[in-house]
């Protein structure tokens, strides 16, 4: 089930991007680009919503429920990467000091 969320989830991702990269934006004449009815491109009335808008929308939608979906169930799969308890080391394993060398006078 994990899977098939994670699937549907990058396939939704792809979509979204797709239909935001095909939206004209709202400044897209070439009127607005030189002042013409710049003011009520920003906060105007939105129009009528077109079909990728409405895509859009449930597309994105499904994206955040993809993303609770998967939220929940990784927390449900929680599997930790440290072991419960550590390996115990036996007390003989401690390293001794090393051998201490024997100054020895130089050659002549």
């Amino acid at each position: 089930m994990f899977i098939a969320v994670v699937i549907v989830h990058i396939l939704v991702c792809f979509a979204i991007v797709g239909l935001v990269l095909l939206q004209a934006g709202k400044g897209a004449d070439i009127g607005s680009a030189f002042g013409g009815s710049g003011s009520q491109a920003v906060f105007g009335s939105m129009g009528t919503p077109t079909i990728l808008g409405k895509a859009t929308s449930v597309v994105a939608i499904t994206f955040m429920v993809t993303s609770f979906a998967l939220s929940m169930m990784a927390h449900k799969r929680t599997v930790s990467v440290m072991p419960a308890s550590g390996p115990s080391a036996p007390a003989s394993a401690v390293p001794a000091a090393p051998p201490a060398a024997t100054p020895t006078a130089p050659q002549k």
